[in-house]
């Protein structure tokens, strides 16, 4: 679990998960976001990888990130419950509910 708020200390690597939320990008399709360099955006991915946030396939000459969603919730219920917040699935669909007919 470390590994996964390390990875999700750094703006930029907050970042680049937020970007993968709407699909997955290739490696020059996610830098294209950035000013930094080629090796110091691959130094974010190794981090991303290591917290096991994102994966990876090579397609050809490039390689495609994809978010891994399941252990990213899982770090953010784990940071949740350390302050004592609710974030059970009941809760969650409970408040969806009530949203949706409050409108």
């Amino acid at each position: 679990m470390s590994r996964v708020f390390k990875a999700l200390s750094d703006p930029t690597r907050r970042r680049v998960l937020e970007l993968l939320r709407e699909g997955p990008l290739s490696a020059g399709e996610l830098a294209e976001h950035f000013n930094v360099s080629k090796p110091t955006m691959s130094a974010h991915f190794a981090v991303l990888r290591e917290a096991d946030l994102i994966t990876s396939e090579k397609r050809g000459k490039s390689v495609l990130y994809h978010l891994n969603m399941s252990v990213l919730e899982e770090a953010l219920m784990g940071f949740a419950e350390v302050f004592g917040l609710d974030v059970s699935v009941k809760t969650r669909i409970g408040a969806a509910h009530r949203d949706g007919a409050s409108s």
